[in-house]
């Protein structure tokens, strides 16, 4: 018997992984797709995650990250980040970088789903392998998360993101948030040549017509060769908690809200920690508070954000409410750093 079973080979998984193993923890990873894997997502690390990623022993390159700016026709509002830098890298890149320090502890890959998953008094079989416990970061739509009865539904207005890739050189060193009436396209640097532009909606369009309400950035982008889109949604999804006996929940399978701020590799590895923690000290149970704690402030001001670009008119107040109050929108950023 192992003792830590990991579902889900993502950025959360592995930091996971990575976290047991240097606990001395025996860890096997199951995970039906190949290394890297990409997926839809706004690849911009804040400072707190380059942090976590460091403190795993994994340097990634990329494009340095000075703040974040909100931009709305001719109105703006930038903060900058305070002592540390965030990263524009691609989530491919990232991956790999994850993946290679889990092989290089030991962790051993298996290539498989869950499936269906079985406790009993001291320990949890799936995948055919048994473990003391088993974290679950299978992912925005977990089946262990829906297989455990831990699944909520979802808002009926759940959002949805699209992201895809240009080859330009980066006009910034910020993450760049163009707001409209209907979302928001996120603007992230990832190399010399290579911008990264996310969109989140509630409407089911497609990423040109989405791109097409942000005329400024559609000037910026004028030109650029792209990539082919990769899409993810919907965003919101909920657990009842985050343990289940031995089945611990991290990353995005925990319960996710929106990718509005740009916390979810920070928050995933955040949450990896804190559970592989909680284990290690032989108390899982303080994992359900430790996971409240660390997603507080992100719930909070992510919550306030969608409520207030709920409706188009309210949307478009958000940028020019920030420029006046810039205290206040540094104030935000750093709270998410």
């Amino acid at each position: 018997m192992i003792d830590v079973l990991v579902a889900g080979g993502g950025p959360a998984g592995l930091a996971a992984a990575i976290h047991a193993a240097l606990a001395g923890l025996d860890t096997v990873v199951v995970e039906p797709r190949t290394a890297p894997v990409d997926k839809a997502c706004g690849e911009g690390v804040m400072p707190s995650g380059v942090a976590a990623l460091r403190g795993l022993g994994i340097q990634v390159t990329g494009h340095e990250l000075r703040g974040i700016r909100y931009v709305d026709g001719t109105a703006r509002a930038e903060a900058c980040f305070r002592d540390r830098s965030g990263l524009g890298i691609r989530r491919t890149t990232l991956h790999a970088a994850l993946h290679r320090r889990a092989l290089d502890l030991g962790v051993r890959m298996v290539a498989g789903k869950v499936g269906e998953v079985h406790q009993r008094s001291g320990s949890v079989t799936a995948a055919g392998t048994t473990a003391r416990w088993l974290i679950a970061a299978d992912g925005l739509h977990s089946p262990v998360r829906r297989t455990m009865g831990l699944e909520m539904p979802g808002a009926k207005d759940g959002r949805y993101g699209l992201r895809r890739h240009f080859r330009i050189e980066p006009w910034t060193d910020f993450v760049e948030v163009h707001w409209s009436g209907e979302g928001e396209a996120y603007v992230t640097p990832v190399g010399e040549d290579l911008v990264g532009v996310a969109i989140l909606s509630r409407c089911r369009r497609s990423y040109d017509q989405h791109l097409a309400g942000f005329p400024t950035l559609t000037a910026s982008l004028r030109g650029a060769a792209a990539t082919d889109v990769r899409g993810a949604g919907p965003l919101r999804q909920r657990a009842r908690r985050r343990v289940a006996g031995r089945v611990l929940l991290v990353g995005d399978a925990a319960g996710y809200l929106d990718a509005l701020t740009g916390e979810g590799i920070a928050l995933g590895l955040a949450t990896a920690r804190a559970a592989v923690r909680c284990l290690a000290a032989g108390r899982p149970q303080e994992y359900e508070r430790a996971w409240t704690r660390l997603t507080r402030r992100h719930r909070l001001l992510t919550g306030a954000l969608l409520a207030a670009g709920r409706r188009p008119g309210t949307a478009r107040l958000i940028v020019p409410a920030a420029s006046r109050m810039s205290p206040v929108f540094s104030a935000a950023v750093h709270a998410l750093e």
